[in-house]
């Protein structure tokens, strides 16, 4: 499973803040649980968070490797590798691993993201020691047999064909995100191009896989009804043996600063013409990152500006949204967009979402409506403290922008939100200068 804008799971335009906001479900749950921190001799990084409401628990382990570590013309080689870590093992053949954590009455998956890569499972807790074994073994021992390998890039590659050829708002999310970035391997989608990934063969997998899956790159995250103490004993004694990797060389590029409007017009078989502007933001923990995040919640949803005005109000088109993905390692974007109505013209409704994003820079937002925003996010603390897997995965997603202890700043930083900061970002990055505009204009319109 790959992902589009951010951190993981999400799809792409309005979900993206909204996925974000689900993130945060779990981090009164996170702060309140204990973490228990250790690191074994090879490199290994493992956390624990003992919850025992339930007799479950989820295990996790996050690769530090994304579309962005990809080699020049491998692009989409990430993704592929997380398909294939389901193929097998000499201990366990291909598909054996699912089948397992299904007969043990757990369920398993995988995504990967511009930044990491991460396989989970679910299990009653005290059949968690599965996952320590199988996940050991597939670290080390992958197959990677040629003929499976044939079989999932085909696969790969009709996913890409489907879920991002076909579907024209996707064909322009992927043109404006390649146009935005010249210098830094976010250009290139997570599911890559399709040439590239035509190209792919066993030896390129298998280099990728020597060289990013070992112990040193990785973190365990395991949360729920477990005792550390003793699960840390079945870690160290599957994992332990594990050898580090080589030196991982780090990402160095760096988008330089947007000097001009791009502009980019995509013709394809589609209903109606669809609008989207990015804009170059910097991500958490960047100052300026909880004053973005508080904007992009003034502006979505069915109460938000873009919906209200542009929606109900001028008709200017069918769905409006803002979605902005902060917790990424290097610096994304924040995006505006939506759909013209039958009859209706781009042009308006391009004109109408820049004149929103205008009326925050002329006149700074409301106490009460900057409140109404951090409320929500307040609110959405409640209503996921029974989750482990967001918890998990709130440690994970921070602990690969540097820190998993960075998620207790996240909250503070929005807390501390005034309209003032709101009005500040909006002027300082959404400029015509920083912007990338994406028009779909449907085929023989």
């Amino acid at each position: 499973m790959t992902t589009r804008h951010g951190g993981g799971f999400f799809r792409r335009v309005a979900s993206q803040h909204i996925a974000l906001l689900a993130l945060l479900l779990c981090l009164p749950l996170a702060a309140s649980a204990e973490v228990k921190e250790y690191r074994l001799d090879n490199g290994l990084k493992v956390l624990i968070a003992e919850d025992h409401k339930a007799p479950v628990a989820t295990f996790q382990i996050w690769y530090r490797v994304g579309s962005r570590n990809e080699p020049a013309g491998k692009t989409g080689i990430s993704h592929l590798l997380e398909h294939m870590m389901f193929k097998g093992t000499p201990e366990y053949g291909s598909k054996v691993f699912s089948r397992l954590v299904q007969k043990n009455g757990g369920i398993d998956n995988a995504y990967t993201t511009r930044d990491y890569t991460a396989y989970y499972q679910v299990l009653a807790s005290d059949r968690i020691g599965l996952s320590v074994r199988l996940e050991a073994d597939r670290m080390e021992n992958l197959l990677l047999a040629p003929a499976d390998v044939r079989d999932e890039r085909s696969v790969v590659m009709e996913e890409r064909r489907m879920r991002y050829e076909d579907d024209p708002q996707s064909s322009l999310y992927e043109e404006v995100v390649a146009t935005a970035f010249k210098v830094h391997p976010y250009h290139n989608p997570v599911i890559g191009w399709m040439s590239e990934l035509a190209s792919i063969g066993r030896q390129d997998l298998l280099r990728y896989y020597k060289r990013f899956y070992s112990p040193d790159n990785a973190v365990i995250i395991v949360a729920g009804d477990v005792k550390a103490d003793e699960l840390i004993r079945e870690i160290r004694e599957s994992f332990g043996g594990i050898p580090r990797g080589p030196e991982k060389e780090p990402v160095t590029s760096e988008e330089p600063p947007q000097k001009g409007e791009k502009r980019i017009y995509l013709r394809k078989e589609a209903k109606l013409p669809y609008v989207m502007a990015a804009y170059h933001v910097p991500g958490f923990p960047d100052s300026d990152s909880a004053a973005i995040d508080v904007l992009a919640s003034i502006l979505s949803g069915k109460s938000g500006r873009l919906y209200r005005n542009l929606v109900r109000d001028k008709k200017v088109a069918l769905n409006a949204y803002a979605s902005y993905s902060g917790l990424n390692v290097d610096p994304y974007l924040f995006f505006i967009e939506g759909t013209v109505p039958p009859g209706g013209d781009a042009g308006d409704l391009e004109k109408a979402l820049y004149e929103e994003i205008d009326r925050l820079k002329e006149t700074a937002p409301s106490e009460r409506e900057v409140q109404k925003a951090k409320n929500q996010m307040e609110a959405a603390f409640i209503m996921g403290q029974d989750s482990i897997s967001f918890q998990a995965r709130v440690l994970g997603v921070f602990e690969m922008l540097g820190d998993w202890r960075l998620k207790d700043r996240y909250i503070e930083a929005i807390r501390g939100v005034t309209p003032e900061d709101v009005q500040r970002v909006a002027r300082k990055y959404f400029t015509r200068e920083n912007r990338t505009v994406g028009i779909l204009i449907p085929e023989g319109g």
